[in-house]
């Protein structure tokens, strides 16, 4: 308890050194850009942007696995990176180099800054980091100068950088306060709940609060400052089936404020639930492969979307010539089913009483939230932007994102899927039933929960998407109890996939995740009604060859 309590004196220190940090922190990294921008103008060839971005990164864990704690720690960390550009908005230093993977950490741009309060440290490193990556941006604009002369002609002569309407805002740092003593107790006595059953082997609850204070200054005027506190709880579970295979489930739950987490009782009530369903998983007959109808539940249908069709939208990969480029000149065009219509609004937080953790005010390029309408009706109509146009796209929408220490590009922010063709879920269920038996099928597949996906959209392999479902059941046409089945992956191709769609639910499911890509890792919500597909395809998911463990659990004092 005493660590705990000193930990918590310590995070609260960080806290208002932090607030009495922000108007010095914002006022020194201007100067000093100021200053940067202005000799630098006497140089060959000055940079015609800078843009600073700093991030002061608070982090609070708490973890316990089967009734003790397991993690309990705090730190806070400051990075810059560095978006400086050389050549014209036209044609700069972060052009893609052809006959080179697009990457964006060729040059560094990324830098701690102290955390402590001095003015003259804060202002040596700025200055270091920024004639670093001046030098670099240098260098690596000869070579994009070099390689256009090179190689053929472009498929998309668009301009590097988009010249936008200059903000400036400020929101102030407020402090968050979780009673973590009680919150210490309350996810021992959590995690404890999986010593009733000595099959699970691994039980845990975490805890976790990251803010984030975010400034954003450029030489062209703008100037941001805001605040992002992100509240994370996870119950996660593993067992292992008499074959070898690993079988986990978790549950999660997002809150920006403390009054937005869940309470006891619901958490008490998750995780015998989930050790309910891990014991029927561990007693589930294994699925063959398969292609036929299938329900996916909201949460899975919003995964499902975010992965074979969200980063397929992403501005930037439509100018990247590795890239398969899937809705190029598909503008205008019919891509989904005429039922479907699908938006990217990071301007709200929470939808139909349900948190959304892709919600931010600014992006990470100084550009204002937007909400993007990408497909009306099932025909294409839009990309998600960032600075970076692309051809018949030349401006932001909002969608400039990054994790600190990365560098932005466009990336999902809250995906919304509605429908033009809803209905309850027993004729939904009726509907897939009715479609299973055209099909000669003897049953459908009902995908419940997924743990999340990867997708690959490059042109040197074929482009696909893998989704990894977690709670999946057959559902018979004549008539049987539904039947839990596991170690299966939902696999496909992503317009081969989409032509399936036949209906929707008159529900709403929330997944809220971390989705991982080029620029990092960031905050993203999927959001859907349950979706009937008249053909998916699965296959067996990998298993583990390890056998189960030779000796027995140790006895708990923990009564089932």
């Amino acid at each position: 308890m005493k660590k705990i309590f000193f930990g918590a004196i310590i995070a609260a220190m960080m806290f208002v050194n932090a607030k009495a940090l922000n108007a010095e922190l914002l006022d020194v990294a201007k100067s000093e850009m100021q200053r940067a921008y202005q000799e630098l103008q006497k140089q060959p060839q000055p940079p015609y942007y800078i843009g600073y971005s700093i991030t002061d990164v608070y982090n609070r864990r708490l973890s316990s696995s089967v009734g003790k704690i397991e993690t309990a720690d705090s730190n806070r960390t400051r990075v810059l990176d560095i978006d400086l550009r050389v050549g014209s908005p036209a044609l700069d230093n972060t052009h893609i180099i052809r006959g080179q993977r697009m990457s964006f950490s060729i040059a560094p741009t990324s830098f701690a800054l102290p955390i402590e309060n001095n003015s003259t440290a804060i202002k040596k490193d700025i200055w270091l980091a920024t004639d670093r990556v001046y030098k670099s941006a240098l260098e690596t604009f000869d070579k994009v100068v070099t390689n256009k002369k090179v190689k053929v002609a472009e498929e998309d002569s668009s301009a590097d950088f988009s010249i936008e309407k200059p903000v400036q805002y400020s929101e102030p740092v407020r402090e968050i306060n979780i009673d973590w003593a009680r919150w210490e107790d309350l996810v021992n006595r959590v995690s404890a709940e999986f010593l009733k059953d000595n099959r699970i082997y691994f039980g845990k609850v975490s805890l976790s609060l990251e803010t984030l204070v975010k400034y954003y200054l450029a030489t062209d005027g703008t100037e941001i400052r805001q605040f992002q506190p992100f509240i994370r709880i996870y119950i996660s579970g593993s067992t292992k089936a008499d074959d070898g295979m690993s079988l986990p489930l978790y549950k999660s739950y997002f809150a920006f404020l403390p009054e937005q987490m869940p309470s006891e009782a619901t958490l008490m009530k998750d995780v015998n639930e989930l050790m309910v369903t891990l014991k029927q998983l561990r007693e589930a007959p294994l699925m063959t492969t398969y292609s036929g109808p299938a329900l996916m539940s909201g949460e899975a249908s919003g995964v499902f979307f975010h992965e074979i069709f969200g980063h397929r939208v992403e501005g930037h990969r439509q100018k990247d010539p590795d890239d398969a480029q899937t809705f190029k000149n598909s503008l205008n065009q019919l891509v989904i089913s005429p039922v479907i219509n699908v938006t990217f609004d990071p301007t709200i937080n929470e939808m139909n009483g349900k948190i959304l953790s892709g919600y931010y005010k600014f992006d990470d390029e100084g550009i204002p939230s937007q909400r993007v309408s990408v497909v009306e009706r099932g025909i294409f109509k839009n990309f998600l932007m960032s600075r970076s146009p692309i051809q018949g796209f030349e401006h932001s929408n909002g969608h400039g994102r990054k994790e600190y220490g990365s560098k932005a590009c466009s990336r999902q922010s809250n995906l919304i899927v509605k429908s033009e063709k809803i209905m309850p879920m027993k004729d939904l269920r009726q509907l897939l039933l009715d479609e299973a038996k055209k099909q000669g099928k003897e049953f459908a597949l009902y995908f419940v929960d997924v743990q999340g996906g990867f997708t690959f959209t490059g042109r040197a392999i074929p482009n696909s998407f893998n989704v990894n479902p977690l709670l999946v059941y057959k559902i018979y046409v004549d008539g049987r109890p539904d039947e839990m089945v596991r170690g299966v992956d939902l696999i496909g191709t992503p317009l081969t996939t989409f032509s399936h769609i036949v209906a929707t639910a008159d529900d709403f499911g929330v997944f809220n995740g971390i989705c991982g890509a080029e620029s990092g890792s960031v905050p993203v919500s999927a959001c859907s009604p349950t979706l009937l597909v008249s053909k998916i395809e699965v296959q067996k998911k990998k298993k583990s060859q390890a056998k189960l463990p030779i000796l027995d659990a140790p006895q708990s004092n923990v009564n089932p």
